[in-house]
């Protein structure tokens, strides 16, 4: 049998030893338990970082979410609070303007009382002479006419200040209205926000999301400026009331006051057509006694003018009896018993004669002076009667404040009246 040999031939490298084989195998055991021990650290790690940052995540996302669902309620309550004081502001805007209408209309309703106080005082410069007196009537008028100015003062001051304040109130409820809308929007935006997830198709990265916005405030000032435009409304409000009041205080002071003078007027008026037509029939008494006295004196005055022609044949008889007595020739030309009588009587006669002269000079004197006197009362008692037609017709145009207007009434019964108040009945005569 053929004996074979086989040719080894080994690399050109280094052959390690044993001992070194078994260090690499041990090496390379313990690698890989430390990689594997690595690997499961790593693992563990990795669950617990997925399942806190997981928890973490979801918990931060339920906190923003509470705290947008909170900053949603804050907006709501502070924007009903406020809508609820812009629905004051506009009922009492409301209120304050019907009250102005109303106080306006009652300024307006005084232009009918001027123009009848006015119309008064004019026909009361009618009145003629001694009537033209200052009166109980005239100052009434006035005072009434002052009363109504006062009045007019009063109410227009208050119609400005509720102007003043309904453009106050106009200014605030538009800066309310400002705040609601701008509080409805970002109720509107944050609530769309707690609407979006991480799910929703509209969500991207955004550049330099956590910047400060510009025009931003802080949560401290933006609650002080919303508590502040709440207080300035609720202070806006607090006066309007009063306000109110005032308006209507004043109305119903003024229409009171101006009702109570236009009654005392009016009662000074009467008081003045009773007073004017008792002082008429006092003068009309009077001129009947002084016509019917000037007829005694006129009566006295022809009595004494006779008696004096009488004592005139008188005295002419006495003087013509003495003269023809001085034609006696001599002793007899005495001054005898006769003589002394004739010359006594020429004396008495010549003294009577004076008195009478003097005592119709007097008579006449005295009926002059009745005749002017009567003449005076006639010119008195025409002006008695123009100033009672006066302060009559003066009496029906204040029936216009009344409601009422003057000629309203029948002419018949308007007739009667006015027979009635100045006493003419005893001038018309009854068929």
């Amino acid at each position: 049998m053929a004996f074979q040999s086989l040719l080894v031939l080994e690399k050109p490298l280094q052959h390690l030893a044993l001992s070194d084989w078994n260090n690499r195998l041990n090496t390379l055991r313990n690698v890989a338990d430390a990689r594997r021990g690595d690997a499961f650290r790593i693992r563990h790690s990795s669950r617990n970082l997925r399942n806190e940052t997981r928890i973490e995540g979801d918990w931060t996302n339920y906190e923003t979410n509470e705290a947008l669902a909170d900053r949603i309620s804050e907006l709501n309550r502070w924007r009903d609070a406020i809508a609820n004081t812009f629905e004051r502001i506009e009922r009492e805007m409301k209120l304050l303007s019907e009250e102005k209408c109303s106080t306006e209309r009652e300024l307006e309703a005084m232009q009918n009382p001027l123009s009848v106080i006015g119309e008064c005082l004019t026909m009361r410069d009618c009145r003629l002479g001694a009537e033209m007196t200052y009166d109980d009537a005239d100052t009434e008028i006035k005072n009434e006419l002052s009363v109504l100015e006062n009045n007019q003062r009063l109410l227009a001051d208050q119609c400005q200040k509720a102007w003043e304040k309904l453009c106050r109130l106009e200014e605030v409820k538009f800066k309310l209205g400002l705040e609601i809308g701008n509080k409805e929007e970002a109720e509107d935006l944050d609530m769309a926000q707690l609407a979006l997830d991480k799910f929703a198709a509209n969500i991207t990265y955004k550049p330099d999301s956590t910047r400060i916005p510009k025009n931003s405030c802080s949560y401290q000032s933006w609650l002080e400026h919303t508590k502040n435009m709440k207080q300035l409304a609720e202070n806006e409000l607090a006066d309007t009331y009063a306000i109110r009041e005032a308006l209507f205080v004043c109305r119903e002071k003024a229409r009171n006051m101006l009702t109570s003078q236009q009654e005392r007027a009016e009662h000074s008026i009467r008081k003045r057509i009773f007073e004017t037509q008792r002082a008429r029939n006092e003068l009309e008494w009077q001129q009947l006694k002084m016509k019917e006295e000037m007829e005694k004196a006129v009566c006295e005055i022809k009595t004494l003018e006779q008696a004096l022609r009488d004592k005139t044949d008188g005295l002419k008889l006495a003087e013509t009896r003495l003269e023809n007595r001085a034609q006696r020739s001599g002793m007899e030309l005495c001054l005898d018993e006769a003589h002394d009588q004739l010359c006594l009587e020429v004396h008495k006669l010549r003294d009577i004669r004076r008195r009478l002269i003097d005592k119709i000079d007097e008579a006449k004197t005295n009926y002059n002076l009745l005749e002017e006197h009567a003449q005076k009362i006639d010119v008195d008692l025409e002006n008695k009667q123009h100033s009672l037609m006066t302060d009559i017709r003066a009496l029906d145009l204040r029936q216009r404040l009344k409601g009422g207007e003057f000629g309203a009434a029948k002419p018949a019964a308007q007739t009667d009246r006015n027979i009635e108040l100045t006493k003419m009945e005893k001038e018309i005569p009854k068929n």
